[in-house]
Parts: structure tokens; C-alpha cells; sequence
């Protein structure tokens, strides 16, 4: 209480141009101060050429084991969840703009076999690698990094559900 009656005293007082260019409770710096920067670099120890230097490091190897991959930590429940919720917001957008079904009638017009299908192929297909031991980011591509495939999943993810609480809260399709 003291504190917000301290400011209000503050802010409430009328201030002068020479005051509010001068502040109070700020110590000034002394001018002409010389300030030197030094950078140096770190010495490298394998000094043969140049170009080994440069080169991005080899891809993580992950453990091949099913734990591993499917674990809480692992590199497969986002990836897979996110590539499930990329197909089905694509393909729940097109059908309601082709058919002006919401979600929830597509689900219960024979989109569930179709969802239930698409999700074990995708699923299949997500693990193969990641059961061989290669990671995410094996194959490098400026565009289609590893991290802009799980922030468009994230992305699709809530997509999705904010289409499916829109369509509930709306009654009926979006379009």
C-alpha cells in the first residue's frame, strides 16, 4: 500500500522539461571514458586444413532400441503425433471445404477407418528409421529441417483441435 501511494505521488507531481531530463536517482558516468575490447580466438588443436573445420558434425546416432524410440524423451511420439495431426488437419480442412462437413461428422461418416489406417501406416513408416538407428536430420536440407517438422506439427496440432472446438462451440463447419 505505502509503495502504490509513493508512486502515485511520483507519477501525480507535475514535472518540469529540466526534470525529466535530469534524473534523480540515476549516478551519472564520467564522459570520455576509454573502453578497450580485446577478442581473441580459441586455439584449435587439429590444425590441418581448414575445410574439416567447417563441416557440420555427422548426425546423432539414437539408440535403436523400441524403449528408446517411443519413450518419453524419445524422437518418435512428437514426430509421428505431428505428422498424424499435419495429414488430418489437411485433409479435415478439404473435406469441409469440399463437402462442408464439420469434424466431428466426418469421424462418424467412415473417417475413423480412415484415420485408424492412415495412423498405423504413418506410424509404421515413422519408426523404420528411427529403429535403424537414423535419427532426425540424417539427410540435411536447408529447408525441411527436423525442427521446422515438429514446429509444423505442433502448429497442425493445435490447428486441429482449435478447428474441432470452434466446430463445437459454432454448432456446425467452419466454411
Amino acid at each position: 500500500m505505502a509503495t502504490s501511494v509513493g508512486m502515485l505521488s511520483v507519477i501525480s507531481a507535475p514535472l518540469s522539461r529540466k526534470e525529466l531530463a535530469t534524473p534523480k536517482y540515476v549516478t551519472p558516468l564520467p564522459r570520455n571514458v576509454h573502453m578497450q575490447v580485446k577478442c581473441m580466438s580459441k586455439e584449435v588443436e587439429n590444425n590441418d586444413s581448414p575445410v574439416s573445420q567447417l563441416t557440420s558434425p555427422p548426425a546423432k546416432k539414437i539408440s535403436p532400441k523400441f524403449i528408446d524410440v517411443m519413450g518419453f524423451a524419445g524422437p518418435a511420439p512428437e514426430r509421428i503425433n505431428g505428422r498424424l495431426a499435419m495429414v488430418g488437419f489437411v485433409t479435415a480442412m478439404a473435406v469441409e471445404i469440399s463437402k462442408g462437413q464439420d469434424i466431428f461428422t466426418q469421424i462418424s461418416n467412415g473417417g475413423f477407418q480412415w484415420f485408424l489406417w492412415t495412423s498405423i501406416l504413418l506410424s509404421i513408416a515413422s519408426l523404420i528409421p528411427f529403429l535403424k538407428g537414423i535419427g532426425p536430420g540424417a539427410a540435411e536440407d536447408k529447408a525441411m529441417t527436423p525442427d521446422a517438422e515438429l514446429w509444423n506439427g505442433r502448429f497442425a496440432m493445435l490447428g486441429l483441435v482449435a478447428l474441432a472446438i470452434t466446430e463445437y462451440i459454432k454448432g456446425g463447419s467452419l466454411v
